[in-house]
């Protein structure tokens, strides 16, 4: 069985072997898995600087910090084992643009 996934064609043994180990597309799971941490960790400092969240769920994690710390820690290491790394690359770049406004505004409000 094959599949197409934009231009490129995986098979499902590629999509297996991709999925169950880290080595294949170690870059993109890489970027994916810091990206997620960094992100994690400037909620966090704009939490405790006094800001708000807006994301209702992440504010219901906040309230937990350890399942706070489950969920933004674990899941995407479980995401980027689970999942081929090139089909991790439109999460790399949204999670880049979203940390560079984050980081922005919060140098600029605290300015």
């Amino acid at each position: 069985m094959d599949w197409d996934v934009g231009m490129s064609h995986i098979t499902i043994s590629e999509w297996f072997q991709s999925a169950a180990t880290l080595r294949c597309h170690t870059k993109e799971k890489v970027a994916f898995i810091v990206l997620c941490q960094v992100d994690m960790i400037l909620t966090s400092v704009a939490v405790s600087l006094g800001f708000t969240e807006l994301n209702p769920f992440v504010v219901f994690l906040i309230e937990f910090p350890v399942m706070f710390i489950v969920i933004k820690g674990l899941v995407p290491l479980l995401i980027a084992w689970a999942v081929p790394g090139r089909l991790l690359l439109p999460s790399v770049a949204v999670l880049s643009f979203v940390l560079i406004w984050n980081t922005k505004e919060l140098i600029y409000l605290l300015w």
